[in-house]
């Protein structure tokens, strides 16, 4: 496989989506394990309920590690520059989160060409759980 080159992309392409597999209790409790993030209201349904929802949901930075996975999975990690989101919606089990990102501008910057990407994270309906952005270096 050829290396990506900033001539070879344009202003308007798309990233190749990344669909994740459904959220499930199993999901959660590994990402608590993974990121320390143990808050019992993403993975105690009692805790949860008593806080006045319906069951546990997601922590926030699941699905950021997902649009991290979306970019890894199209440059290499040392490429990225700068990466942000905006938490927009609760991610719920039994989600398939779906990440896509768009080149919106092409720079230079401190000696390297550089992309801005504007990249989401949404459900299977196209309910946008995460809004955000990042600046890769490509040679």
């Amino acid at each position: 496989m050829s290396q990506l080159t900033y001539d070879a992309v344009a202003v308007g392409d798309a990233l190749p989506a990344l669909t994740c597999d459904p959220i499930s209790r199993t999901t959660l409790a590994l990402f608590a394990g993974a990121s320390g993030d143990h808050n019992p209201i993403h993975i105690d349904i009692d805790f949860a309920r008593k806080a006045g929802m319906d069951d546990v949901f997601s922590q926030g930075m699941l699905p950021m590690a997902y649009l991290g996975r979306l970019l890894t999975d199209w440059v290499p990690q040392d490429a990225i520059r700068e990466f942000s989101a905006r938490f927009v919606a609760i991610t719920w089990l039994k989600e398939a989160i779906h990440c896509t990102g768009t080149i919106t501008e092409k720079f230079e910057e401190d000696g390297e060409t550089r992309l801005r990407l504007d990249i989401t994270a949404a459900n299977e309906n196209g309910d946008v759980k995460l809004s955000g952005s990042a600046v890769v270096a490509l040679p």
